[in-house]
Order: structure tokens, then C-alpha cells, then sequence
């Protein structure tokens, strides 16, 4: 219980100046779209916590010796740690969210109304909320999704992935067009690459240099006001 503690004062204490701080950047996409690599690259050393229970899950399969290729017969296992996965996941969102830290949520957008719950909270937090859809052609994306260390079976990426093209639009108006982007990330060719992490790196810049509204302005205040009475308190 105090380590918890401990934690979340942590974060309290590294929100007030945290660089992305009350912004949330939600990168979606089916499996094998490339959203992994244009988080390392677009989102380079701007110190926002990623939040992903795909990472931490393949840690637990590591962990327990299962393989990454999803084989049918570890499923009732692997789906034990990935439930796992999802409430640690879960909590380390809330530690980020009680200091108002900058967010990368990675996720598939299979599921509209989770992302559409986060998204209404998010903002009545005061964050601000946006969308990178980091697309592909189906072809592509079962091409990589054979080729990464973790797999999904190929009958599941294709449900996948036609889930995810059917909530694009739905994306789109939840969000609005301001802050939702479309980034295709079906080419292997190196400048066509280049020019698509490029595109991820000003939305992200752009985003990261707007101003805060009207609760974040007030939260920042009131943090800072605690910090100074503290500070005042403990050097008299």
C-alpha cells in the first residue's frame, strides 16, 4: 500500500511539469499495421508512457515458456494472462491519469466502445484527445503479422482487421476531423516510410505545442499552489 502511495505522488509530482502533460494520443490499427514502430519512431523522446497490454502479455507469455505464435493449444493459459495483462495494464493507466501524464494508447480499435469510454473520460478530465489510425491493405498487414515474433492466427487478423476498417468512421466523428488523422503505413519502400513517420512526428509536435484548455489550466494551478505551500511549509 504505501509503495502504491509512494507511486502516485510520484506521478502527481512528474505530471506539473510533465511535457505532454492532459494529452492523450490514441494510435490505432490492426495487427501487422505497423503502430509498434511508428510509436518508437514518431513518439521518440518525448517521455509520454505508453499504455499497452499486447507488450505486457508477451512478457507473461515469455515468462511462462508459451509461444508467441498463439498456438490453440495453450489458449485457455494465454488467455489467463491476458486477462492479466489487461488489469495491469489497467492500473498503471490510472497511476498515469492521476498525475495527468501524457498518454500513448496502442491499440488495436477492434473495440469502439471501450476506446469511446476512455476517450469521454479523458476529456472530462480536461486532456486532449486524438487519434492516429495507422492504416494498411489487408495483404500487407497478414504479411507482417507472419513475419512478427508475436502472431495472431490468420482467420483472427482477418476479422481483425475488417473490424477495425469498419470503425474508422465511427473514429472520425467521435474524435472530429481535427483530431483524427489517417496515416497510411502500407509501403515497405524507405522513403515512402520516412515520409510516413514525417506525418506522425508533426501531428504529434503540433499536438504536443497546443495549449491546455480551461480544466487543465485550473488542475496545473491547483497543483502548483500545493507544491508551493509544501515547500513553504517544510523550509520554515
Amino acid at each position: 500500500m504505501k509503495i502504491f502511495k509512494n507511486l502516485i505522488e510520484e506521478y502527481l509530482q512528474e505530471g506539473v511539469y510533465d511535457p505532454g502533460i492532459f494529452k492523450a494520443f490514441f494510435l490505432a490499427g490492426g495487427p501487422g499495421s505497423g503502430k509498434s514502430f511508428v510509436t518508437k519512431a514518431a513518439f521518440a523522446g518525448l517521455g509520454l508512457k505508453v499504455v499497452n497490454s499486447d507488450d505486457i502479455l508477451t512478457k507473461y507469455l515469455e515468462k511462462e515458456g508459451l509461444s508467441l505464435k498463439m498456438p490453440e493449444s495453450e489458449k485457455i493459459k494465454r488467455d489467463e494472462l491476458r486477462q492479466k495483462a489487461k488489469i495491469t495494464t489497467a492500473a498503471r493507466m490510472d497511476l498515469y491519469v492521476q498525475g495527468r501524464l501524457g498518454m500513448i494508447l496502442d491499440g488495436t480499435a477492434r473495440d469502439y466502445n471501450k476506446i469511446s469510454g476512455q476517450q469521454r473520460l479523458f476529456k472530462l478530465l480536461g486532456y486532449q484527445t486524438i487519434m492516429i489510425f495507422v492504416n494498411t491493405s489487408l495483404d500487407v498487414a497478414l504479411e507482417r503479422n507472419e513475419k512478427r515474433d508475436r502472431t495472431v492466427q490468420k482467420k483472427t487478423a482477418i476479422q481483425n482487421w475488417n473490424t477495425v476498417q469498419g470503425n474508422i468512421g465511427r473514429f472520425q466523428k467521435l474524435f472530429q476531423p481535427a483530431n483524427f488523422y489517417v496515416v497510411d503505413n502500407s509501403s515497405s519502400e524507405k522513403e515512402l516510410v520516412t515520409t510516413t513517420l514525417s506525418r506522425c512526428a508533426s501531428i504529434v509536435r503540433r499536438t504536443m505545442n497546443q495549449p491546455h484548455g480551461f480544466i487543465a489550466k485550473q488542475w496545473i494551478d491547483r497543483q502548483l499552489r500545493i507544491k508551493k505551500r509544501t515547500w513553504n511549509f517544510t523550509n520554515n
